[in-house]
């Protein structure tokens, strides 16, 4: 082990006043570990990110006041007690297997990246975000997306032009083979930078640093320090941070706590949930995690620090470097640690988003308040409308997903809403086209039945192509009428194109915003924007929901929702 190798004159300055300063596990670049391509593993070695190591400290309400708690943290990173003087050590054979070890804790399949950087992501329009489903990094509220990751990945995907469309990975995926495959293009997750991780992937600069706390059921004694853990079982899942940091603590110091490792499926925020329910004794947790789960969860609490500072970056690709420079610049603009004072600089936007996310959040901001807040008695995983959705899809044949995803962007699921159009209701149908009197289609049930039989009539009308046509068309017609879409595929036909093809068709409604195309119409103009980004936006969400469903399906929380305790 050693102190810091990259000293910094603000370190030095500051050493006296903060009594001692978080061991840098970071070494130079020259002399660090290598990934399997040759780089170095520490990318981002810097005076900055030794500066980051102490800005933890100095922000971190338990550096100020539990200086008990981060005795076991010291452990892990390397530095115990005072810092007295700066001296270098040679790394010790148990050093080097930990290393090794923390190696083996990773299931990757795809070692090597697919090459897609920057230039042909700009060039697709399009940047992917693969993340988890859960209460920090991305989930749904009322059917719209939410979450820290996904707001701030949308900041950067907004500066550059660009679409963020999300990739959930999998309970049995491993993010970094998502990555490396080309099916998401960085990884957004609360994601830290480890050992493990670098022989895979590069990082983007960290934009929080945080703190690895032991986290228990309520009411349950409160160890002093990971010694007087003997005996006791810490759950955790073994492709996480926290098993390697477990591990290294056993490995060092010989911790006789046990480990319980874990399917993939049971994200940290499940753990503490199933703690609170008594299934499970004591997990780790990172302490922005834990700040916004005790706002939802009740029944839980924190025990020592275990580790001080973990690095939250993005996952990018290896071979990604203009993607990286460009996340870099950005992240620059909302986080950095203060020359001054060794203090973290947060953008107002950053500041906004970790209030809503972690400081400040309602209890029934996650994705597993399944039950917490009821407007109409049929609320579920998706929308106030779930379980009023269901059966009248099934009666009409249609997934109610599908139906779910048109309800979304038609009215957000506001049964009030009304377009300049006249259109109204939870499916935007318009009185003068439906046998239903005005007054009855602001009725839920009616509104969503007529909104499922001009679906379903569009559908029948497309059933000789394949599926995915079929939906992209009867989508565009529920949207912008049979006659416009007819129009288009006239003009398709004209301009020897293909009128069952979609993306024909999609220009066709764009030329028709024109006059010197809209005026041969028989239907005269239409705003060919609304249907082509109405058919883009509903199939994704629908393939969001699909997923989401199936990841709510094997939730290891969701068959016992009902007896969770939420604070009100």
């Amino acid at each position: 082990m050693c102190f810091f190798r990259v000293f910094h004159p603000q370190v030095l300055k500051h050493r006296h006043s903060f009594g001692f300063i978080g061991c840098c596990n970071f070494s130079s670049p020259a002399e660090g570990p290598q990934n399997k391509r040759g780089n170095s593993l520490h990318k981002t070695v810097s005076p900055k990110l030794s500066l980051m190591k102490q800005a933890l400290f100095n922000e971190s309400a338990t550096g100020r006041n539990k200086f008990r708690y981060l005795l076991p943290a010291l452990a892990v990173t390397g530095a115990f007690g005072l810092l007295i003087s700066f001296t270098s050590q040679p790394a010790t054979v148990a050093e080097q297997d930990t290393e090794t070890d923390s190696l083996q804790i990773l299931n990757v399949s795809v070692p090597e990246p697919v090459v897609r950087d920057f230039d042909a992501i700009k060039q697709e329009g399009v940047i992917r975000m693969i993340t988890r489903f859960n209460s920090s990094s991305y989930f749904l509220h009322r059917g719209e997306e939410r979450g820290f990751e996904f707001e701030f990945a949308r900041r950067f995907a907004e500066q550059h032009n660009l679409r963020l469309e999300v990739v959930i990975a999998g309970n049995n995926e491993e993010p970094i083979d998502l990555l490396n495959a080309g099916r998401g293009d960085f990884i957004a997750a609360n994601y830290s930078i480890t050992q493990a991780r670098q022989q895979y992937i590069a990082f983007s600069s960290p934009y929080n640093i945080v703190e690895q706390v032991l986290v228990l059921r309520e009411g349950e004694p409160v160890p002093y320090s990971l010694s007087e853990l003997e005996g006791a079982v810490i759950s955790v899942r073994r492709g996480s941070s926290y098993f390697k940091t477990l591990k290294q603590l056993q490995r060092d110091y010989g911790y006789g706590f046990e480990i319980n490792v874990l399917p993939e499926m049971w994200d940290t925020e499940a753990i503490m949930f199933a703690i609170a329910d008594g299934e499970f004794d004591m997990t780790i947790a990172d302490a922005n995690l834990f700040q916004a789960a005790s706002n939802y969860i009740s029944g839980i609490t924190t025990g020592p620090v275990v580790s001080g500072n973990e690095q939250i970056a993005w996952g990018v690709r290896a071979n990604a470097s203009e993607l990286t420079d460009q996340m870099d610049r950005f992240i620059a603009g909302h986080f950095s640690i203060s020359d001054a004072d060794l203090m973290p600089r947060r953008s107002s936007f950053m500041n906004i988003l970790r209030q809503r996310y972690f400081d400040n959040r309602p209890a029934t901001y996650t994705v597993r308040s399944y039950n917490s807040h009821r407007v109409t008695g049929y609320e579920g995983l998706f929308s106030p409308y779930d379980r009023l959705v269901q059966p009248l899809a099934e009666e009409y044949g249609v997934d109610w997903k599908l139906v779910l995803a048109v309800m979304a962007q038609e009215s957000r699921f506001d049964p009030y809403a009304k377009s300049r159009m006249g259109a109204i209701g939870l499916m935007q149908i318009i009185p003068r086209f439906s046998p239903y009197e005005e007054h009855e289609l602001w009725d839920p049930e009616t509104n969503i039945r007529e909104g499922l039989r001009y679906l379903r009539k569009h559908l029948d009308h497309y059933s000789y192509m394949d599926d995915d046509r079929q939906l992209a068309f009867a989508l565009a017609t529920y949207n912008a009428g049979m006659g416009h879409m007819a129009d288009a595929r006239r003009l398709t036909v004209d301009r020897n194109r293909d009128p069952n093809n979609w993306d024909d068709v999609a220009q066709s409604l764009l030329l028709l915003m024109q006059p010197r195309f809209f005026s041969q119409a028989r239907f005269g103009f239409v705003r060919g924007t609304e249907p082509v980004n109405y058919v883009t936006e509903i199939k994704r969400r629908y393939n969001m929901y699909q997923n989401m469903a199936l990841f709510a399906s094997e939730d290891p929380i969701l068959q016992r929702r009902d007896s969770l305790s939420f604070i009100p």
